[in-house]
């Protein structure tokens, strides 16, 4: 499957949040070692003296910011720096991908969220809030934290996480799907998620144990595998092609009503005589939705490539909802029909 690149060069920026205990690092780490050729930049929150979470993702002590062997940079940092260290991470000298704040433990997500969002730096943009889930504490952490309830109703993604020692998995499943809204929930165990489902990731030959979303026709179906042991259990994805362009007004009232489960859509739209000079690219995470024009690369064929992932989804309805949203209609444009699009494009000079 072809997962085109996102144009602007920005990096996106995952919260990953979760109580005490739920796997967070776990999680962190297995990103780290399974990125393949992705440069993860991460940023850990933990406000004790001694930086535990920070040591358990660099595997060193000493200065606050350790170069790892495997490319990643790590920060352990309090909310006070957080624009600082996001601003150095995404310059381009650094050569990272992808930004991954661990929160902490007793961290209220919804605040660093919301620092993302009205951050002015122009070189990031916000990935998501990933909310891990301790599945076999799940009931005790609810009794002792009722605030979960709040913040999985904000995530983006949540991760249900050491499955496999709760002694029922849909007594935990339920009321998490019930409680996460429009989020896509994962099963996982030791917090192996595919990382392809947060970032992309660039093809190298040290993608040892990861598979990628063009591995899950080939595996799906094999006799005697046991489909918990999938990293991508939970997955699903639609690649869409249209050499049609697609009509700006259908296309945001799709994106309105997106199905739930349905997290990540990235790739090329091409609008057609709404704007024949340009291209958009678009990034849209759980309900955030960023679009961004460019000037179609010369000799470029005039087409819309777009990727969807989540969990749960019904690919067929999505395959035919965007089919929906062509139109090959030969009359011009009316000048009022971008509108929808121009809502969630920065403003050039904000972005400046």
């Amino acid at each position: 499957m072809t997962q085109p690149s996102q144009g602007p060069q920005q990096i996106p920026v995952v919260v990953l949040a979760g109580f005490l205990g739920s796997g967070k690092t776990t999680l962190l780490n297995h990103l780290l070692h399974h990125s393949g050729g992705t440069r993860i930049g991460a940023i850990v929150n933990d406000f004790g003296a001694i930086e535990i979470d920070a040591l358990a993702v660099a595997g060193a002590l000493g200065d606050s910011t350790v170069s790892l062997g495997n490319g990643c940079l790590c920060c352990a940092v309090d909310s006070s720096e957080l624009d600082g260290y996001l601003e150095r991470l995404a310059r381009p000298g650094t050569g990272i991908d992808v930004i991954v704040i661990e929160a902490s433990g007793l961290a209220e997500p919804q605040e660093l969220v919301r620092m993302l969002l009205a951050s002015e730096l122009p070189g990031i943009v916000y990935g998501g809030l990933v909310e891990v889930v301790d599945a076999a504490e799940f009931d005790a952490t609810r009794t002792k934290h009722p605030e979960i309830d709040r913040h999985l109703a904000l995530a983006d993604l949540v991760v249900v996480n050491k499955l496999d020692r709760a002694a029922d998995r849909e007594r935990v499943l339920g009321p998490v799907r019930d409680l996460a809204e429009h989020a896509a929930v994962v099963p996982a165990t030791y917090g192996r998620i595919d990382p392809g489902f947060l970032f992309d990731c660039r093809p190298s030959e040290e993608r040892v144990g990861q598979l990628s979303f063009d591995d899950l026709h080939h595996h799906d179906d094999q006799p005697g595998q046991d489909p918990e042991g999938h990293l991508h259990t939970g997955y699903d994805s639609l690649s869409f092609t249209s050499d049609v362009p697609l009509d700006p007004r259908r296309l945001i009232a799709f994106l309105d009503r997106r199905s739930e489960g349905l997290y990540r859509i990235k790739g090329y739209v091409d609008f057609g005589a709404y704007d024949p000079a340009n291209r958009y690219a678009v990034h849209a995470v759980g309900p955030f939705l960023r679009f961004y024009p460019e000037r179609r690369p010369g000799g470029a064929p005039r087409r819309t490539q777009l990727v969807l992932i989540g969990s749960g989804i019904d690919a067929a309805a999505l395959e035919k909802d965007l089919r929906a949203c062509t139109s090959d209609a030969p009359h011009t444009a009316d000048e009022h029909g971008m509108w929808g699009v121009l809502r969630y494009v920065r403003d050039p000079e904000e972005a400046a």
